[in-house]
């Protein structure tokens, strides 16, 4: 049976799904690899870890972070996307008994609370308005453990004239006010409003890509 997207008011990439890894790594400029290493270092994964990547398009860096994982110990990694195009890519390239994927929205994670150590999401929360990041981020809080350690790579301000120039025109030209918002500074306040600390911009990508770290109280 074909998989059905969820329904979500957010943007899903169903479109997108065949083209993805081809446009992926151009979109990064040839440093996919280097950052995606420097995100699973920041998420330090031990082999027993469950993990959670939210919005993991074909599951690229899920199935790189599950070569980490002993599914004997425990470690798995779930990728969740609302377009299930992207979730049937990730499952016939990428699925192995420590790497799974489901359709799911970031929104309403069909999740027990306290499930996961950790939690990463790359480039997902600029296709999502204020109010779903809300609604994902408070997801995300509900079923970390205590402790749990949250990674997210997105948009944010501009630290460059390039980066500047990159992101209001992506904005305008896909017509995506949620881009607008990230580019104005909400995640770190919305991050934190949802119960997590303080998050630290601890990298930044091409001057409009940020990294933030932050963890579940215990």
């Amino acid at each position: 049976m074909a998989l059905k997207s969820v329904q979500t008011k957010g943007r899903t990439l169903d479109y997108a799904a065949g083209i993805y890894d081809i446009f992926e790594p151009m979109l990064m400029f040839g440093r996919e690899s280097e950052i995606n290493s420097r995100l699973i270092d920041l998420l330090d994964v031990k082999a027993s870890h469950r993990i959670l990547d939210v919005g993991c398009g074909t599951g690229a860096i899920t199935k790189t972070v599950s070569t980490y994982l002993n599914p004997e110990a425990g470690g798995l990694i779930m990728g969740i996307d609302a377009a299930a195009k992207m979730i049937q890519g990730a499952r016939k390239k990428r699925e192995s008994e420590r790497c799974k994927f489901e359709v799911a929205a970031a929104e309403d994670l069909p999740f027990e609370d306290n499930s996961f150590d950790s939690l990463l999401s790359t480039l997902f929360f600029h296709h999502i308005q204020l109010d779903l990041k809300e609604k994902a981020f408070a997801e995300a809080y509900r079923v970390l453990k205590p402790g749990g350690k949250m990674v997210i790579s997105d948009m944010h301000i501009p630290t460059t004239l390039f980066g500047s120039l990159i992101s209001h025109a992506s904005r305008w030209i896909l017509f995506q006010p949620q881009i607008g918002e990230n580019i104005r500074g909400v995640l770190p306040s919305v991050i934190e409003q949802a119960g997590f600390e303080k998050p630290e911009i601890v990298d930044n990508y091409f001057g409009y890509i940020s990294v933030f770290t932050t963890s579940k109280p215990e």
